[in-house]
């Protein structure tokens, strides 16, 4: 016992000579079910603040406990709106306690424990990392304060370009509502819907109310995914093995369906019961009659619902409900419109056979879609059945035998032996023969382009190993602490690819990014590691930890550049077609790893933008500021280089932003659209804070023409000094 109490106060005594504005003391013991309870008795010096582990704001607490990120209770925090930040902050001041649960293994007779926090006065903010051993005492020894609530860390944005992404989603749903008019189940049921409500005393309204009917129930299947499968959760269901496979079934059906093989009903009764309903009249049974006909035409229209929720579904977010209620939009307007103009109705093709030639290429496309589904199952669940090589043969049979069906040389449905062929069939069907074609090459190995996405990637390698993929670049597959290691001894950054086995734009920046010559050649410069994040083993789970505790996101695709200590230098998240956009993305790598050598200390160091090109200071006075995001008296310094920017970068002086934040480069451009900086802005190297001795932010540092350091300003400064300074540099 007076071992463990020794140890602890060794532990103790070494964090507090850090100096870092906060005396932590620790406690720990096992708790009833396993796990570790670890207790944080934080003492704050006095003017100093410290934010809590759910801030939206700052740098919020985060616990590792044995090598495992740790669940945070706390008590309740100070919540204060901060304008420079725009949000509400959650801070202690004093002393405050924290609860840290972790899941330890075996745990041993003494636990690890780190802490990054940071703390905040009216002039500075220190970001800060604790690291101590703590001996376990009896278990059951440390209980959660009933007064004590789990920390709940703010749900990362999603990456801009999923963001954007929406709209185009929309786009594409409502395009598919109009596209299912013209679909066997529900053209040959225009003219007898529409001349229902056209004979009614209030045709217009009844149309109205007929459209709500469809809006409601499509909308209602986008609510019922959404409530199932949760707001934020669905993120992870798009590579689930259970809803691949689900969706595989339901593809399958529908396919077989539409090419005859048996046919999709709602039952007769319910049917029916709905259309006793609706012969009442009035509004409520249009309304009925609108849900009607959508259950009635669900035969045809379920392949359009299904590929909507399964696009959704990896989207993540609302985008169930907003995708149906867009789908059901399309699929309803028509109606309206021919409410309102009639005379329309007399100019629409007549059903025939082109119906039922439009039923039997939808099956041959269903059965084509549904193999992707197949293909993200076989992936995530490593069954290696459902090759590359197999999957295009698959494709290309079904897209062939679509088009050799309109040409006439596959006899189903819809086409009799000694009927004409017209124009618009020959040319779609040549268009199907061609299409199937040009997928052959991806057989063996040939790119595909934008098809890369939705098809498996041919095998390299073996699992678990270095393997050599397009561009000549090799790759290590889950093994995190082996890129680092081997990073330390080549003297080399790190490139993490956050990704995943039935992840479409992984496969896509892989096939047609990565195999650029221009990226190709710069990510030669760094150890390349892929950590998939939706498997099923335990690799996948660390992975998904790893990329949650340190970049509060899953994200897929996420890419990172770190050095072999694991510090950020970068990260870029999801796909991008911009070439120039990702290879300036790792030319920050390579300006991060050549600026300590560059500068001596004391020196002007080389700088570089976020965009990756260097910052022109040769012959000038330059001040240099060293800020980050989370440091409100940095945010409060930004009108005072604005305006010494503005008023003296024609008489030789050059302002530089160097943002010491670890969570990379677009973190930073985000925060500048909300307080833009006027002068060039950087993205510091960890070296520099040695370098600078960077303890606590801001850091003001003037050079002279010849890049000599000749006033150094700690903590928010007064622009009168400033000035003086940049005057005695001239």
């Amino acid at each position: 016992m007076m071992r463990s109490l020794l140890l602890t106060a060794l532990c103790a005594a070494a964090a507090w000579g850090q100096a870092q504005h906060v005396e932590w003391t620790l406690t720990a013991a096992p708790s009833s079910d396993g796990r570790v309870l670890v207790r944080a008795d934080g003492k704050i010096e006095p003017g100093w603040h410290l934010y809590s582990a759910s801030s939206a704001a700052g740098i919020p607490t985060s616990f590792t406990v044995g090598g495992e990120s740790a669940k945070v209770f706390q008590p309740a925090p100070k919540k204060q709106f901060d304008k420079n930040f725009d949000t509400d902050t959650e801070t202690y001041e004093g002393d405050v306690s924290f609860i840290a649960e972790a899941a330890v293994q075996n745990p041993p007779r003494a636990v690890d424990v780190k802490i990054r926090y940071q703390t905040c006065n009216d002039t500075q903010c220190v970001p800060s990392r604790f690291a101590g051993t703590v001996a376990l005492g009896a278990p059951g020894s440390i209980t959660i304060p009933a007064a004590f609530t789990e920390a709940k860390v703010g749900q990362a944005l999603p990456p801009a370009n999923q963001q954007q992404g929406l709209a185009g989603f929309l786009l594409v749903a409502f395009g598919f509502g109009l596209a299912s008019l013209f679909t066997p189940c529900v053209f040959p049921m225009i003219p007898i819907t529409m001349s229902y409500f056209l004979n009614q005393k209030s045709g217009l309204g009844q149309a109205v109310v007929f459209c709500l009917g469809i809006i409601v129930l499509f909308t209602g299947m986008g609510i019922a995914v959404t409530a199932a499968l949760g707001p934020f959760g669905v993120v992870q269901l798009g590579s689930n093995p259970w809803v691949n496979g689900f969706i595989t079934v339901l593809f399958i059906v529908f396919g077989l369906s539409l090419l005859g093989a048996f046919e999709i009903t709602i039952p007769s009764s319910v049917l029916t019961k709905l259309n006793q309903s609706s012969d009442k009249g009035g509004f409520v049974g249009t309304l009925l009659m609108g849900l009607t006909f959508s259950l009635a035409s669900f035969a045809c229209v379920g392949p359009f619902v299904g590929t909507l929720l399964a696009a959704s579904v990896s989207g993540g977010g609302a985008r169930p409900l907003f995708g149906m209620l867009s789908f059901a939009t399309g699929l309803a307007l028509p109606f309206f419109l021919l409410a309102l103009f009639p005379s329309y109705l007399k100019r629409l093709p007549k059903s025939g056979g082109w119906m039922s030639r439009v039923k039997v290429v939808m099956g041959f496309v269903i059965l084509a879609a549904s193999l992707k589904y197949l293909s993200s199952l076989d992936q995530v669940l490593h069954w290696g059945f459902l090759t590359r090589e197999r999957f295009l043969a698959a494709w290309i049979v079904l897209f062939g035998m679509a088009g050799l069906y309109l040409l006439g040389f596959v006899r189903l449905e819809g086409i009799k032996p000694d009927q004409p062929m017209g124009i618009w069939r020959l040319l779609i069907g040549m268009a199907f023969v061609i299409f199937a074609i040009t997928l052959v090459p991806g057989m063996t190995g040939g790119r595909l382009g934008d098809l890369d996405a939705y098809v498996p990637v041919a095998e390299a390698g073996s699992a678990g190993g270095a393997s050599p993929q397009g561009g000549g670049l090799v790759w290590l597959k889950n093994q995190y602490r082996e890129a680092l290691a081997q990073a330390r001894r080549e003297g080399k950054l790190v490139f993490v690819n956050f990704t995943g086995y039935a992840c479409a734009n992984c496969h896509w920046m892989k096939a047609n990014m990565f195999t650029r010559p221009e990226i190709a050649a710069a990510m030669q410069n760094f150890v390349l590691v892929d950590l998939y994040g939706d498997g099923t083993d335990a690799a996948s789970e660390e992975n998904q930890k790893l990329e949650l505790s340190k970049f509060q996101t899953v994200a897929e695709p996420y890419y990172a550049i770190m050095d072999p200590d694991e510090n950020v230098i970068a990260t870029f998240p999801g796909l991008t077609k911009d070439a120039a956009e990702f290879l300036a993305f790792l030319n920050k790598g390579a300006a991060a790893k050549t600026a300590p050598t560059q500068s001596a200390a004391g020196a002007l160091p080389a700088l570089t933008t976020l965009t990756g090109t260097p910052v022109e200071t040769a012959g000038k006075v330059t001040v240099v500021n060293f800020w980050a995001t989370y440091c409100v008296p940095c945010i409060q310094e930004i009108p005072t280089f604005n305006k010494l920017y503005s008023e003296m970068g024609s008489k030789g002086v050059a302002v530089v932003g160097v943002s010491m934040d670890e969570d990379g480069a677009d973190l930073v451009q985000g925060f500048l659209k909300k307080h833009p900086m006027n002068y060039p802005v950087a993205l510091g190297a960890p070296a520099l804070n040695q370098q600078f001795k960077l303890d606590a932010l801001p850091v003001t540092v003037v050079f002279d023409r010849a890049g000599k350091q000749v006033k150094r300003f700690d903590g928010y400064l007064k622009e009168d000094e400033l000035k003086a300074a940049i005057s005695q540099a001239l």
